[in-house]
């Protein structure tokens, strides 16, 4: 096993992955880890939409900091975990933001689509600054 390198690690992460999220919970719970979208432009910050009212939205606004686990479920094995602080939140989530990031997933069509049958739901948008990178490349172990 190999780490990334800087641009690798970027580039993966760029690369369109359904990631777990993870966020401190309340109330003796475990840590909150869900299944979500989100958009990365290499150097940038990571920007993640949800639904205002959902409880990981509520754990993410008290903790101020997720985890984000990304990997490749299929040979070669590939992974990158970013540790983030939330730099900003958006109430709501800008509209061109909600369609950029359904359209990573589902297309130009689908993606409209779906924005469209969620538009009456309210959501939020939460910029979060990768502190923390930890990667593995399991390419030369195949």
């Amino acid at each position: 096993m190999t780490a990334f390198n800087v641009p690798q690690r970027q580039e993966f992460l760029a690369e369109l992955h359904v990631g777990v999220l993870s966020v401190a919970a309340d109330d003796g719970r475990p840590p909150a880890s869900v299944p979500i979208w989100y958009d990365y432009v290499p150097g940038g910050n990571i920007r993640v939409n949800t639904g205002a009212s959902s409880r990981k939205a509520k754990l993410i606004e008290r903790a101020g900091v997720v985890t984000l686990v990304v990997q490749r479920e299929e040979p070669p094995y590939q992974y990158v975990v970013v540790e983030g602080t939330v730099v900003d939140t958006a109430k709501p989530t800008p509209m061109a933001v909600r369609e950029e990031i359904a359209i990573r997933y589902l297309g130009e069509e689908g993606g409209r689509a779906f924005v469209s049958s969620m538009e009456n739901q309210e959501t939020v948008l939460f910029t979060v600054r990768p502190d923390r990178w930890i990667t593995a490349d399991f390419s030369g172990e195949v």
